[in-house]
């Protein structure tokens, strides 16, 4: 299990907090924008410098997909995920 910080939506406003992701069901990763141009415009939580990136990860839950969006470049996040004995992305 890999720690990452989440950007959760509220219906007060979007709060970050801690997700425990299991790397083997991790499908893809992208960035999203759309989270970072929040953040410039100032409705992202305090303690987040402009310049931080936010990656919408994809995880498997059988059948269907849940998306989140964490703190990170999906190039951090990924090398986060990865360990020296398996690949990122299984399907």
């Amino acid at each position: 299990m890999i720690k990452l910080v989440e950007v959760h939506e509220t219906s007060s406003g979007h709060t970050l907090r801690e997700v425990y992701v299991n790397p083997k069901h991790v499908v893809s990763l992208r960035e999203d924008m759309r989270v970072r141009k929040k953040l410039k415009e100032g409705h992202m939580p305090s303690g987040l410098d402009d310049e931080h990136a936010f990656t919408r990860m994809t995880l498997d839950k059988g059948f269907s997909g849940l998306e989140i969006v964490v703190v990170g470049s999906p190039s951090v996040i990924e090398t986060k995920l990865k360990s020296p004995s398996r690949e990122l992305l299984h399907g």
